[in-house]
């Protein structure tokens, strides 16, 4: 990655957080968008020259274009883009569920990524390409109880990054899904506090830590995930967790 830009939504915390660090360390600059300022400034300083930190609602496209140009003018290029930034709350049977609420999931999970991807195409078609990664979810292929919100948003999420592939392979863009599994993060504990569905009860041992879907995402920007173009690489796989090297 060195010589590279990569641009992180939801860098703040979890999976956002642990793949600028692992970005970082493979030598790339990292440009780092989620709400939360003063967490985001932390990561940033940590990373040194190598962090620019955006504070940048997804939901908003003119926010997340302005932090494309603003991670272009310091850097000078945009090469990579994981639209990572997601929400899971409210979590509920739909005929309880407040409509507002409901919607803003959408708003994050679904629209945030196509901004971000609007954002990103023009700077890396000028390039020649780049790589658009799509943080997915099992929950995209399959309904959850007390889910609708994330389930719905994730499957339209998952439906975005096939169609950036179908028009923009031929142009350079490199457009994949990741599925971590569970992950140990701040969204299983809202999973585990809400106490519905078979997610909700499962052990905190069998959570991946947030370091494997970084490693992940690292990886499938390297020629040795060319063949995964297209696809949504599902970290439950064991044959792509040896690929990776994640034991």
């Amino acid at each position: 990655m060195q010589g590279k830009t990569v641009l992180i939504t939801g860098a703040s915390r979890g999976i956002g957080a642990a793949s600028a660090r692992e970005f970082a360390k493979a030598g790339a600059r990292v440009a780092l968008l989620a709400r939360s300022a003063e967490a985001l400034s932390d990561i940033a300083k940590e990373l040194g020259d190598a962090g620019l930190a955006i504070p940048c609602d997804v939901s908003r496209y003119w926010e997340v274009e302005a932090a494309v140009e603003a991670c272009v003018k310091e850097f000078g290029r945009l090469d990579v883009m994981v639209n990572n930034a997601g929400a899971i709350e409210p979590i509920g049977a739909m005929g309880d569920l407040d409509p507002d609420a409901w919607g803003k999931v959408v708003d994050i999970n679904l629209k945030g990524v196509f901004n971000g991807m609007r954002a990103a195409l023009p700077q890396m078609l000028e390039q020649g390409g780049g790589t658009m990664i799509t943080v997915s979810s099992g929950a995209a292929h399959n309904a959850v109880e007390g889910w609708s919100a994330y389930c719905a948003s994730k499957a339209g999420a998952a439906m975005l990054t096939a169609s950036l592939d179908l028009e923009y392979r031929g142009r350079g863009i490199r457009a994949m899904g990741l599925s971590p599994g569970t992950v140990a993060t701040q969204m299983q504990r809202e999973i585990k506090s809400s106490g519905i569905n078979a997610v909700s009860r499962l052990d905190w041992s069998v959570h991946i830590p947030p370091e494997w879907p970084a490693k992940a995402l690292v990886w499938m920007c390297s020629d040795k995930a060319n063949d995964q173009v297209g696809h949504e690489v599902s970290l439950r796989d064991e044959e792509i967790r040896r690929r990776i090297g994640l034991r």
